[in-house]
């Protein structure tokens, strides 16, 4: 019984061997609980940099203060653009309580009893009734800030809407007459203002003579809807009649035609000269000074006099006129002239005759001297 139990333990001791290739028993260490099972691994991770805004964020944005109030008391804000039909009356509304108004010239121009413009509470209001085609243009508003000091506009809080008031019967903004000058400044764009009442308008431009089309590309000339044809780098070759073709499901119309002239004055101060009838007068004797401006076609030019006389109230004769003269194909410049005229001339009138011409880019001063015989 013995020797057949010692057999069996051999057997098994032997296919112990043959199963794990060692004897059992020997060279393992005992498992430790659970040390087959799969241990989680620990992995390096790249710690995560927060992203930075842009530096470039604007910090606070424009504040719209405009509304259009509709009916049954709706209100709505205002697109850029808005189409309404002549005839159409329109009320906007801007919140502040310090409101002040941009609006087409046009109303400005006649006082027009159709506008009315009221500062409420918390609001600005402005009411167009019975609108026209001639009312298109920008309706601007904007909030004031007071100190004081005066006020200066609030650039964050302002409104603004573009308004076409379409009318089947005209297609281009009316004008006051049937024929506009157009100055072409080589310094600035020049704009032939032939606006539409129809945004989807087709609008062409043209040139009386010779007769052709002239291409807006895009850079050189443009086409705003708000504004018109712009040349943008005017030059004299561009000068002559030309005239606008709009087309909106109908019939095209022709707007008025537009002269365009060349200037050939720079911008700038007064361009002036000063000259006198006589650099020496007998006791008795009459003289004129005159101050003479070469300058741009469209731009004003005002005169004043300081003379030897005139603490003494001396009485002289002032007179300014100016006009417009042709120096060649295209070119156009403005004559602004001022006389100053002294009758029965005494010692008290010997002395400098100042002239001070200014315009909107400033002044020039120019002295002459009258002494008596």
């Amino acid at each position: 019984m013995k020797f057949w139990l010692l057999f069996s333990l051999i057997l098994v001791h032997e296919a112990l061997q043959n199963v794990f290739g060692q004897p059992a028993g020997k060279g393992k260490r005992p498992k430790e609980p659970a040390e087959n099972k799969i241990k989680p691994g620990i992995k390096k991770l790249k710690p995560k940099v927060p992203k930075l805004k842009e530096a470039t964020e604007t910090v606070s944005k424009v504040q719209s203060i405009m509304t259009q109030v509709l009916d049954k008391g709706r209100f709505q804000k205002p697109p850029t653009m808005l189409t309404l039909s002549a005839g159409q009356s329109i009320e906007l509304r801007c919140k502040g309580d310090k409101i002040v108004w941009s609006y087409p010239e046009y109303l400005d121009t006649f006082k027009d009893s159709r506008l009315s413009i009221k500062q409420l509470d918390r609001y600005g209001q402005l009411i167009l009734l019975n609108s026209s085609a001639t009312d298109t243009g920008e309706f601007t508003c904007w909030a004031q800030i007071c100190n004081g000091f005066g006020c200066r506009k609030d650039e964050s809080k302002t409104g603004s809407t573009y308004i076409f008031f379409t009318d089947k019967g005209e297609l281009f903004v009316p004008s006051s007459g049937y024929f506009e000058i157009v100055y072409l400044h080589p310094d600035r764009p020049a704009i032939v203002p032939c606006r539409v009442t129809t945004a989807s308008a087709k609008v062409t431009l043209h040139r009386e003579f010779p007769a052709e089309e002239i291409k807006a590309d895009g850079t050189e000339i443009m086409y705003d809807v708000k504004k018109g044809f712009v040349y943008h780098n005017p030059s004299v070759n561009q000068s002559g009649v030309v005239y606008c073709r709009a087309e909106a499901r109908g019939a095209p119309q022709i707007s008025i035609k537009y002269q365009l002239l060349y200037v050939e004055v720079p911008s700038g101060p007064p361009s002036a000269t000063i000259t006198s009838s006589a650099s020496k007068v007998r006791s008795g004797g009459d003289f004129s000074i005159y101050c003479t401006v070469l300058g741009e076609p469209d731009v004003a030019v005002e005169f004043t006099w300081i003379y030897p006389g005139q603490e003494y109230e001396r009485p002289v004769t002032i007179q300014n006129t100016w006009r417009l003269i042709n120096r060649g194909i295209g070119h156009t410049t403005r004559i602004s002239k001022s006389i100053i005229t002294v009758e029965d001339f005494e010692t008290i009138d010997a002395g400098y005759y100042i002239c001070r011409a200014q315009n909107l880019r400033g002044q020039t001063t120019l002295a002459t001297r009258v002494d008596r015989f």
